[in-house]
């Protein structure tokens, strides 16, 4: 079902107040008319052109599994602490509202850990238009044919939140900044009292364990800091999405579910953005010893998409790293 203007306003106004960090950072992305890009092998770039779809995969089967136990273990240092700070201001707007959310988090805990899916972007400097970006070629090893492709997505708040998956940036935060980042959200209930107090308990109540689910999923080691990483999350047990379809495919010789992002506008649900043409703004092929020959067939692959201008929108890498 579409959001109406009025949800669209309570979001707006709620995002501040939750998520200070994700409204910082996609103020910024808005304000520079930012892209995003996904690093992959050519064999998986040429398969989400063709198929027209991006896939996402369950965090226990991510290179670092423990990322989700990362985001967990830095909030339960922060809530060892100074839990009873942040529960009084979330009581103030409501009777055990922050007994609650808490109690709502840990019975969704085991699902959060094993039943969350993402696709991992980048945020894309104008800079590496052509080249792209050194670090993440590397990160792919020599044997891999690498390539980036760039899109760029609607960011306005409440954009295509029918299809069900949340975009949300990767907070590489120390313990310091996370207890500056949940002190601020404490500070913000606070000030807004009136207006949560007036909000309806349930919506507010997932608002808040929203919060907290974010949090796990999108902390980080600031060690990672230079992916400036984004991340598409999708939850199906818990907010399934009739947009958002699932197969069983092998990955590195590994059975598993995945969960496929169409790229397809739905003007009925009210998703846009997302068709090829309009999505994919360039693709780059990392440093290889068959430019000419991936050329080629990037943009075989671009046109049989329906991608207007193919031959000006794929670019050989020039990084001179040795393949």
């Amino acid at each position: 079902m579409a959001l109406t203007p009025e949800q669209r306003d309570t979001i707006a106004k709620l995002d501040p107040i939750f998520f200070p960090y994700l409204t910082y950072a996609r103020a910024r992305m808005i304000r520079d008319n930012g892209r995003f890009v996904h690093y992959t092998s050519a064999e998986n770039a040429l398969k989400i052109i063709t198929t027209k779809c991006i896939w996402m995969r369950n965090t226990t089967c991510m290179a670092d599994y423990r990322e989700v136990q990362h985001g967990f273990t830095a909030l339960q240092r922060y809530f060892n602490l100074h839990r009873p700070v942040f529960s009084t201001a979330l009581n103030d707007c409501s009777p055990r509202l922050a007994e609650d959310a808490f109690n709502l988090f840990d019975q969704w805990w085991q699902n959060i850990q094993l039943q969350t899916y993402i696709t991992s972007i980048s945020e894309h400097d104008n800079r590496e238009d052509l080249h792209g970006r050194l670090s993440m070629w590397r990160a792919f090893g020599r044997a891999t044919a690498r390539v980036a492709l760039v899109i760029k997505v609607p960011l306005e708040v409440g954009a295509n939140a029918e299809l069900g998956a949340v975009l949300s940036p990767v907070a590489y935060f120390t313990d310091d900044d996370l207890k500056r980042e949940i002190d601020s959200i404490t500070e913000n209930v606070h000030t807004n009292r009136d207006f949560l107090s007036g909000l309806e308990r349930g919506y507010l109540l997932n608002n808040v364990f929203t919060m907290l689910v974010n949090a796990v999923i999108s902390l980080k080691h600031e060690g990672f800091h230079e992916e400036k990483e984004w991340r598409v999350i999708y939850s199906p047990r818990r907010i399934p999405s009739p947009h958002i379809e699932s197969s069983i495919e092998v990955v590195g010789g590994i059975p598993q579910v995945i969960y496929k992002i169409p790229f397809k506008n739905n003007p009925g649900a009210r998703i846009r953005g997302l068709e090829p043409n309009e999505i994919l703004d360039r693709v780059i092929i990392g440093p290889t010893q068959f430019p000419w020959a991936m050329y080629e067939a990037f943009v075989a692959a671009l046109e049989g998409a329906g991608i207007a201008d193919a031959r000006n929108r794929v670019f050989v890498s020039q990084i001179p790293v040795r393949t």
